[in-house]
């Protein structure tokens, strides 16, 4: 099997249809796979075999995919980056994984100036500019030849977690995982042949091929979702009749205070927690459009998603009372259970009667577990999986390190990551979106995390808007135990999303700030 072979099937069938689009060109779904063979050509020819690992470095426009899908069709296994990675997290990942290849453009080149673990791959190539002791690779279209044929687990490709430690991990997708992450993406995500898609999310433009879908892909830097070039995307929305898009909550809602929306008929949301805030904000500025939230990880997407127009009024009411989010039902694809939080714990591998026991009922909150044929069964060389796998006679389960439970009707409703609850004044639990949650609710509150200061539970917030009723907010969280509001310039969210609160290094900053640290970039206001 070659997963590349959906790349032939949709060139079959509408040759001449947009399959990538960018700011400065397009290929057809026929154009894109000529080319695909004719760079797998040029690869295979400078000694490459399958199974090799190559570092693919450049800018997201119609070539990427084009090296991309050619490496996949060369048999070779891919690394990419996330475009937030700085050198450091790079170089990480090299001295992880180790690649044979290196392809990049010529401003990737001059990471080797400084990196000596890109200096140490043997095979250099570059796809502009003149680079010194590299080949240059040639978009030069070929007929059409048959990919190398791959096993259903041999892997096509790797990207880098670090969650909160801050160290990579490796997930290894294999063509059988992306096969089957592109079937769970197309019924969750509501694929449909010729819907044309606006993309933010690069391994999301893989499925929209499979789809027989047309990639737009943004005109902005991928890096800062909060940052969205609302202008240059609106236009090009328009230009080419985009009728869909999958984001970041922060893009959306740079794009909402821009007024440049663009009229999607679909908008689908995710990547940390999305407040019914922006979701109704969403909905407002658009009467016919759809948005869903969905809810997945690296290691899992999708895990389930809700339309939010049909969340009713006892659930919004929930939500604004602290219930948490509502993530809505798990996708046909996934097998999920709650089980008892036991953070900073190993499972060793249990039988179905030790799982049983430790799954939770209806209402219980607990630790989010998956399995399924697009749920990672572990990382390379093994690395981080005896924290984040269990292991039930032939079945490998995901602990996603999300707390929630399942209410009685089998939906999911989030209450933040495990690793950020403190302890209430009970000793008990606390989990964050529960208060975060309720505290959103308040226009004037742009952001807020749930942390532990001086031993009991305290709301950092960031309010740009205008002032807070601290004492009307503190006795909304009175049930939490929450006694505390700190106030604070800026509190620190995670380089992809921009959307996702950093815990660790809030928790950082505070203690920095309290102790008069000068690299505190904060200082805060506290009201009790």
């Amino acid at each position: 099997m070659n997963l590349v072979q959906s790349l032939f099937e949709s060139a079959e069938r509408h040759p001449d249809r947009a399959a990538l689009i960018g700011p400065e060109n397009e290929l057809s779904f026929a154009q894109l796979l000529g080319l695909t063979c004719g760079t797998s050509r040029q690869l295979q020819e400078t000694g490459l075999s399958p199974g090799d690992r190559v570092l693919l470095l450049e800018p997201v426009t119609p070539g990427f995919y084009v090296r991309l899908l050619a490496c996949f069709h060369a048999g070779l296994e891919v690394m990419i980056l996330d475009p937030s990675a700085d050198s450091q997290f790079l170089n990480q990942c090299m001295e992880l994984t180790n690649p044979v290849a290196f392809i990049g453009s010529g401003r990737a080149h001059l990471l080797r100036l400084k990196l000596s673990s890109l200096r140490r791959v043997r095979l250099r190539f570059h796809t502009s500019g003149f680079v010194p002791f590299s080949r240059r690779i040639q978009e030069e279209p070929v007929a059409a030849f048959s990919p190398v044929a791959r096993q259903a687990n041999d892997g096509a490709l790797i990207t880098f977690t670090s969650g909160s430690t801050g160290v990579p991990k490796a997930a290894v997708r294999s063509h059988a995982f992306l096969l089957a992450q592109h079937k769970a993406l197309a019924r969750s995500l509501d694929h449909a042949d010729a819907q044309v898609d606006l993309v933010t999310l690069p391994v999301f433009t893989l499925a929209n091929l499979a789809s027989g879908m047309t990639s737009v892909l943004a005109d902005t830097d991928l890096r800062y979702p909060a940052r969205a070039d609302s202008l240059a995307l609106s236009k090009q929305c328009r230009v080419h009749s985009v009728g869909r898009c999958a984001a970041s909550p922060a893009f959306f809602q740079t794009m909402l205070e821009d007024g440049l929306l663009p009229e999607f008929q679909s908008i689908y949301t995710g990547g940390a927690p999305v407040f019914p805030r922006l979701l109704d904000a969403l909905c407002a500025a658009s009467s016919e459009m759809r948005v869903i939230a969905v809810y997945g990880s690296t290691e899992a997407e999708p895990i389930a998603h809700q339309d939010w127009r049909l969340v009713s009024e006892f659930d919004r009411k929930k939500m604004a009372a602290g219930g948490g989010l509502l993530a809505g039902r798990p996708v046909d694809e996934i097998s999920l259970r709650i089980i008892r939080d036991q953070s900073g714990e190993l499972i060793p591998e249990v039988d179905e009667v030790a799982l049983e026991a430790m799954t939770l009922e209806a209402d219980a909150v607990g630790e989010v577990i998956v399995a399924g044929e697009h749920v990672l069964k572990g990382y390379l060389n093994g690395e981080g999986d005896a924290e984040n796998k269990i292991h039930c006679g032939g079945e490998v389960w995901h602990r996603t390190g999300d707390a929630a439970c399942l209410d009685a009707e089998g939906r999911l409703w989030l209450q933040g990551r495990c690793s950020a609850a403190v302890r209430g004044n009970h000793g008990e639990r606390l989990y964050p979106l529960g208060p975060e949650c309720l505290a959103m609710e308040y226009l004037t509150i742009d952001r807020c995390a749930l942390v532990e200061s001086d031993g009991e539970p305290c709301l950092v917030v960031q309010a740009e808007r205008g002032e807070i009723d601290h004492e009307e907010l503190l006795k909304a969280l009175a049930e939490f135990g929450v006694g505390r509001i700190m106030v604070v310039p800026e509190i620190p969210v995670d380089k992809r999303h921009n959307a996702k609160i950093d815990y660790p290094r809030l928790r950082q900053l505070l203690i920095d700030s309290s102790q008069g640290c000068p690299n505190s970039h904060f200082s805060s206001s506290a009201s009790e």
